[in-house]
């Protein structure tokens, strides 16, 4: 080896070893930051002068099917979590057990002070307690309704945001991926671009469960589990409107509610198969649409049961034939095609109601009577009493065929929302496990701190050895010049 072959080879070692140093020390400063992986450096023997390294490029250490992996956990525990929240929501609306003001509690508490104020009919304070008892259970659905009333409003306004952001994330994608195949065909590094790529595909996946596939140059399409193309050169456009309001009534079926467009054509939101299946948006279309609406069911059906109750042929004699009952539709008869949204409008009839102008004794003599009758006459009590806890069939049987009584159905709609609740939290729970464990592989195969100090290490011996050539090079040099 000639002196001129030792120095070259020398130097290139040492421009070798301050590349990877410099490798090393992002690898440990970055270990803890999202979306990094690990750098490597790639060397070859220098085939242009036959002597020394060459560096080849930079190598960012990643595993698709981990990656693949851990972004379906990720997806799932999103799903997951709006759905759980949602019925943990309904839970608390209705009320648990243990919870005095819970709707199954006050029905119970209204059936009492129905049996203690026909035990004395002319004790106004009981007829007092027995309307005041009606109108809390009222105001507990009418609170229930409209809990869902804004559980739905909020999954439109968190649709929105998510389509304006999965439009610009998107957009972004698209143009580093521009980015990528620039900086790839003129040789430059892209690793710190490709980091920033999947930090912005794993949000798009937590949206929208997505699958890359590559393309030339560096650049990725993404495409949903459903099929659509979000990315393949160009990014797709989203389309939605909010709306400010989402009443009872309002779906998307009647155009009162917005659905989702792609690149100008409308897709399913839900069900086998949706393009957008998986993740949090479809989590908040499967609130807004399904969940919430099968709830005001529930709170509907039994709003209805009440008021027909009390509507019953014969049940109070001083009513006439088109009279609403106790229980009323915002003042009026229950009619069936206005069931939908029942539930918030469900109310004392005021004729009974202090609070209204009306007198709590005819809740004893009858919701047309006209003068206060005998005081120790219970019998119209002890009819709507009756009324209460007579078992008969429930309309639409959503808790079941069963005839059920007033407490009954409330039990029914406790049991359904508490199951519910239970089932969607088992699922969060094991989402959530899954995303930890997914996660915790994931970052196994990332960067160690250990390896990469004893990496570091064997650099700087290299770093030292390639020196020291240059040293004795240089002492042989000198030594020459002075004979």
């Amino acid at each position: 080896m000639t002196i001129s072959t030792a120095l070259n080879s020398a130097l290139s070692g040492l421009t070798a070893a301050s590349r990877a140093s410099g490798l090393v020390a992002d690898n440990i400063a970055n270990a803890l930051t999202p979306g990094y992986a690990r750098r490597t450096l790639e060397l070859t023997g220098n085939v242009l002068s036959g002597t020394g390294v060459r560096v080849a490029g930079i190598t960012r250490n990643t595993d698709p099917v981990l990656v693949a992996n851990r972004r379906g956990a990720d997806a799932s525990q999103g799903h997951a979590d709006t759905v759980s929240r949602f019925h943990g929501e309904m839970a608390r609306l209705v009320g648990g057990v243990d919870d005095p003001n819970s709707i199954p509690n006050l029905m119970a508490e209204f059936e009492s002070s129905l049996i203690a104020a026909a035990s004395n009919p002319g004790a106004q304070v009981r007829l007092d307690s027995a309307v005041g008892a009606a109108v809390d259970l009222t105001q507990a659905l009418n609170r229930a309704s409209d809990g869902l009333r804004t559980a739905r409003i909020g999954a439109d306004r968190s649709i929105g945001q998510q389509i304006d952001r999965l439009n610009l994330v998107l957009k972004d994608i698209e143009e580093i991926n521009g980015r990528v195949q620039t900086t790839k065909l003129s040789g430059g590094d892209t690793s710190a671009l490709l980091d920033q790529r999947q930090q912005l595909i794993d949000e798009v996946n937590t949206m929208v469960p997505v699958n890359v596939v590559s393309r030339d140059h560096g650049s990725i399409a993404l495409f949903t589990d459903g099929g659509a193309i979000l990315l393949d050169g160009k990014a797709g456009q989203f389309s939605f409107a909010q709306t400010p309001q989402a009443m009872p009534h309002m779906t998307v079926e009647n155009g009162l509610l917005s659905g989702l467009q792609f690149n100008g054509s409308p897709i399913r939101t839900a069900g086998t198969g949706s393009p957008i299946g998986g993740g949090t948006l479809a989590a908040a279309f499967e609130v807004r649409d399904t969940l919430a609406v099968d709830a005001q069911k529930g709170l509907d059906s039994v709003a209805r049961d009440l008021i027909e109750r009390f509507e019953a042929p014969g049940l109070d004699p001083t009513a006439g034939p088109g009279d609403p009952g106790l229980l009323t539709d915002n003042g009026a008869r229950f009619l069936a095609a206005g069931e939908v949204g029942l539930a918030g409008r469900l109310e004392v009839n005021a004729a009974v109601d202090p609070a209204r102008g009306g007198q709590s004794w005819r809740l004893r003599d009858g919701l047309g009577a006209t003068q206060p009758g005998a005081p120790g006459n219970a019998a119209q009590i002890q009819a709507f009493h009756l009324a209460l806890t007579t078992t008969r069939p429930v309309a639409g049987a959503p808790f079941g065929t069963s005839d059920m009584s007033a407490a009954d159905l409330g039990s029914a709609l406790l049991s359904s929302v508490s199951q519910n609740a239970s089932r969607a939290t088992e699922r969060l729970t094991f989402a959530t496990v899954s995303q930890t464990e997914m996660k915790r592989i994931e970052l196994q195969q990332g960067v160690d701190t250990d390896v990469e100090l004893q990496t570091l290490m064997q650099v700087e011996q290299a770093y030292a050895a390639n020196a020291r050539v240059i040293e004795t090079v240089s002492e042989l040099m000198d030594t020459l010049l002075r004979l």
